[in-house]
C-alpha cells in the first residue's frame, strides 16, 4: 500500500481527509496489524487502485 501511495502522491492526511480513515486505522496500517474489508475498499477507491495494489497475502502459519 505504501508503495501505491507513493506513486499516486497520496499521504496519510490524504487517508484521513479524502476517505474518513481514522487516525486509529492509519496506525493499524502502519503497524502491519489487520483492517477491515470497508477499509481496504476505502483505500482501493482513494488510491484508484485493485485490492493487490495494496495487499500481499503472506503465510505465517509453521509448516505441518
Amino acid at each position: 500500500m505504501w508503495e501505491t501511495m507513493k506513486k499516486t502522491g497520496a499521504t496519510t492526511y490524504t487517508l484521513q481527509v479524502k476517505g474518513n480513515i481514522s487516525s486509529s486505522t492509519i496506525r493499524r496500517l502502519k503497524a502491519n496489524e489487520s483492517v477491515s474489508t470497508n477499509t481496504l475498499d476505502a483505500l482501493c477507491k482513494i488510491l484508484h487502485c485493485s485490492i493487490s495494489d495494496i495487499i500481499e497475502f503472506i503465510d505465517d502459519s509453521p509448516n505441518i
